[in-house]
C-alpha cells in the first residue's frame, strides 16, 4: 500500500512541475523570448529638443538569421581600466590637472571637503556643473573644475585664479602648481578611506571627454579636448599601446604606424615601455601592417579616425580599439 501511495505521490510530482513550469503551465520558461523580440523605430523628437547624447555601448545589429549564430558575440571593449586609485599631477604647457582612476560622483565630495576644511570660504558649490567657487582675496577667486576624465571611471581635476572683475582666468602657473601638489596627498589619503558617492552629483559621470560613434562603416573617437592636448593623448596611447610611430606631421595632424615585431616589442619595454608580463596591450595586427592616425579639429572637439594603406577596416578596427584603451 506504502508503495501505492509512493507511486501516486511521484507521479503527482512530475505532473505538477508540468503545470507549473511547462510550456503551457502557470511560470512557462521565458529565457529565449528575447529570440521573439524586434527592434522598434528611432524616437521622433520635436524640433525643440536636442537628441540624447548618450553613448549606445551595445548597438543592436540587424541579425536576419539569429537561429545560425553559434554564439552571441561579445561586445567590443571600448576601455580599459587598471583598476587602482592612482593619483597624478599632468600638465601640458600651462595647463595643470589632477588624474584619479575613479568616478567623479566619487571625487566631488571629497573635493568639497577638501576646501570645506580649508582655510578659505566657499562661495558656491555646484555638483550639477562640478563648479566650486573658494574666496581667495579681494581681487581674485579660485574656481575647481571636477570633471570626468577621458579614460573610462577617471577624474580630472583643475584649478583656475579667476579676476573677480572681468572674469578671465589669471596666469599663475607657480601658485597653481603648489596648490595642486597640497591637493594630491589629500586625494590620496581620502581615496583609501572613501568609497562613497554623490548622488547629486552622478550627472558629471555622463559628462564623458571621449566617445565613439560609426561613421561611414567605420568608428571614430570623438575627445572633448583642444588639438594640442589630443595630440598629446594619442601620443601617449600608441605609446603605451607598443604600438610603433614610423614618422608624424602634427601640422596635418597625423601618425604613420606599423605593427611591431616581437624584437621591437621587447627593446621597447626594455627602454620604459609597458612591462613585459602585460599583454592585454599587446598589438596583433597583420605582419608589416601600416596605418595612418588622423587627428582633427571640427568646433570645440577633435576626432581620432585609423586609416589602414591596404584598405583593411577590421586591423584599422583593431588598432582604434587599441588606442582607445590607452588613452589617459
Amino acid at each position: 500500500m506504502i508503495k501505492i501511495y509512493s507511486f501516486f505521490l511521484l507521479l503527482f510530482i512530475i505532473s505538477s512541475c508540468s503545470i507549473l513550469g511547462g510550456k503551457e503551465g502557470y511560470f512557462p520558461e521565458k529565457k529565449y523570448d528575447f529570440l521573439e523580440e524586434e527592434v522598434a523605430e528611432n524616437i521622433s523628437i520635436p524640433n525643440e529638443l536636442d537628441s540624447p547624447v548618450n553613448e549606445n555601448h551595445y548597438p543592436v545589429s540587424d541579425l536576419k538569421d539569429i537561429d545560425n549564430l553559434l554564439e552571441v558575440p561579445k561586445p567590443r571593449q571600448i576601455f580599459a581600466s587598471s583598476g587602482d586609485s592612482s593619483v597624478q599631477l599632468r600638465r601640458l604647457g600651462e595647463l595643470m590637472w589632477i588624474y584619479i582612476e575613479t568616478l567623479p560622483s566619487t571625487s566631488w565630495p571629497i573635493s568639497k571637503n577638501y576646501w570645506d576644511t580649508s582655510t578659505y570660504d566657499v562661495i558656491n558649490a555646484n555638483p550639477v556643473t562640478g563648479e566650486i567657487d573658494i574666496d581667495f582675496d579681494q581681487k581674485s577667486k579660485l574656481q575647481m573644475r571636477v570633471e570626468h576624465g577621458i579614460k573610462e571611471a577617471s577624474t580630472e581635476i583643475f584649478l583656475y585664479k579667476i579676476n573677480n572683475s572681468s572674469g578671465d582666468i589669471e596666469s599663475d602657473p607657480e601658485f597653481i602648481q603648489n596648490e595642486m601638489e597640497k591637493m594630491i596627498d589629500y586625494y590620496a589619503d581620502s581615496l583609501s578611506n572613501f568609497s562613497g558617492t554623490s548622488l547629486a552629483a552622478q550627472n558629471l559621470n555622463e559628462m564623458k571627454k571621449a566617445n565613439i560613434f560609426s561613421e561611414n562603416g567605420m568608428t571614430v573617437i570623438a575627445l572633448d579636448l583642444n588639438f594640442d592636448r589630443a595630440w598629446s593623448s594619442v601620443s601617449k596611447a600608441l605609446s603605451a599601446a607598443e604600438i610603433v610611430t614610423n614618422d608624424r606631421d602634427r601640422s596635418k595632424g597625423i601618425f604613420f604606424v606599423s605593427y611591431a615585431k616581437e624584437q621591437e616589442r621587447r627593446l621597447f619595454r626594455l627602454f620604459g615601455g609597458r612591462n613585459a608580463d602585460n599583454n592585454s596591450l599587446n598589438v596583433d595586427f597583420g605582419e608589416g601592417s601600416e596605418f595612418e592616425i588622423t587627428i582633427t579639429q571640427e568646433d570645440n572637439k577633435t576626432f581620432v579616425r585609423a586609416i589602414s594603406k591596404d584598405g583593411n577596416i577590421e586591423e584599422s578596427e583593431k588598432l582604434l580599439s587599441k588606442i582607445n584603451e590607452s588613452l589617459s
